[in-house]
């Protein structure tokens, strides 16, 4: 007969010694002194963070779910990951600080470690916009009904200005993107695929993120080059279509360095693009260049939509936008994170302020069928300054540039 084990519900691993995580000590401790002045605006004894940026935003740990839930739990003297056994030690090696593990050999002892955390607190801070109703149940039995807090818009907004850390990491991102859209226009030739264009690129910035950044997990780069029909969204996959002669092209590189997403898009041509194409395009690159010359500080989003809205309307095009014309920038990436009160759209009025870090990105979707048909877009990343803004992308945009011989 087998003994029987002793199986707990939570333990601690510290397998190994901490890795070095994107940034210093005292920025975590930055990041957790403005954490903790939100908590005690809002009463709340202890906080608990579920989704991937800001747990990743505030610990260094970028967890990976796979149907699992994950959190950071922050009182006035603690910050502890809550990370499940199937990932071992690693969790603790990339948090900041502490680090608790739950088991899976009891039904919900992620909420046991949870409630033993958070100990007595009767207000707990969380993320509105991420926790489900179903966990929102969990919360509620496991931690005796407490008052809950969203705290989601006031974290936010402390992530939408960018310490001088963070704009490092950021600018070291638009300059690999530059270099992946360097190895994506050398690959384009007549009879390629999306697909193999796009490796190329890929396989370029993860080489320099592994060069530059050897302590950091190499994950989550990626490449959309469209062509054709499909550059008539911005967020269209990669296709195994083929180029031909004439194509639209879009170029679109996505470095990924400790979660903090970069990235440039440029429109292209493979060969002479025809007199109706040619118009839209220098078009939007106007359109790019006056909301280039937009940002700086003191503006709202709203206004700057405005004015290209208005250089739009006079090319007759305005009823071809099909997005926002930029967003901020910071831990997000396409399938987590998004700071959504820093994006260009008529509906936002956040003001821009020195630190934050903003795309200009105008497209304009031509429906197929329609002379010029495609999408063009062009992307630039901006820093905003005390005075205006230092754009950080490098890789030359427009007809003068983007046209490659077929």
């Amino acid at each position: 007969m087998l003994k029987s084990l002793t199986r707990p519900d939570v333990f601690s691993l510290q397998n190994g010694a901490k890795a070095r995580l994107p940034f210093s000590q005292a920025e975590y401790a930055g990041r957790l002194t403005t954490l903790r002045r939100i908590m005690a605006a809002e009463g709340a004894g202890a906080v608990l963070l579920t989704s991937m940026h800001n747990v990743a935003y505030y610990t260094g740990f970028l967890y990976c779910a796979f149907g699992r839930p994950y959190a950071v739990v922050v009182t006035p003297e603690r910050c502890v990951t809550v990370s499940a056994n199937i990932d071992g030690g690693q969790p603790w090696r990339r948090s900041v600080d502490e680090n608790v593990i739950y088991t899976d050999w009891r039904r919900d002892n992620f909420w046991r470690a949870v409630c033993d955390l958070v100990g007595g607190a009767r207000t707990v801070g969380i993320e509105g916009d991420h926790i489900t109703l179903a966990q929102s149940a969990k919360l509620a039995e496991f931690l005796a009904a407490p008052h809950t807090v969203n705290l989601a818009p006031a974290i936010m907004s402390a992530r939408m200005v960018k310490s001088a850390e963070e704009i490092a990491l950021i600018r070291e991102g638009a300059r690999i993107a530059d270099l992946g859209g360097e190895a994506v226009r050398g690959a384009i030739r007549e009879g390629a695929s999306e697909l193999e264009i796009a490796q190329t690129g890929r396989d370029a910035m993860e080489t320099e993120i592994a060069r530059a950044f050897p302590d950091s997990e190499i994950r989550d780069t990626w490449v959309w080059f469209q062509s054709g029909i499909n550059t008539d969204g911005a967020h269209n996959s990669l296709t195994t279509r083929r180029l031909a002669q004439g194509d639209i092209l879009s170029l679109n590189t996505f470095p990924m360095i400790s979660a903090y997403y970069t990235a440039l898009e440029r429109t292209l041509f493979l060969g002479e693009p025809d007199p109706a194409s040619l118009r839209i395009w220098r078009a939007n690159v106007d359109a790019h260049e006056r909301g280039l010359n937009l940002i700086r500080p003191g503006i709202r989003c709203s206004e700057i939509c405005s004015e290209i809205n208005d250089l739009l309307a006079g090319h007759d095009l305005l009823q071809y936008r099909s997005f926002g014309y930029g967003h901020s920038f910071g831990v997000l990436s396409h399938y987590y994170g998004r700071e959504a009160g820093l994006e260009l759209r008529e509906d936002i009025d956040t003001v821009l302020e020195p630190g934050m870090v903003v795309s200009m990105e105008p497209m304009l979707t031509i429906p197929e069928g329609t002379p010029g048909a495609g999408g063009y877009r062009e992307h630039d990343i901006l820093v905003v300054t005390e005075t205006g803004a230092e754009n950080i992308t490098g890789f030359p945009y427009g007809p003068d540039h983007n046209i490659v011989a077929a």
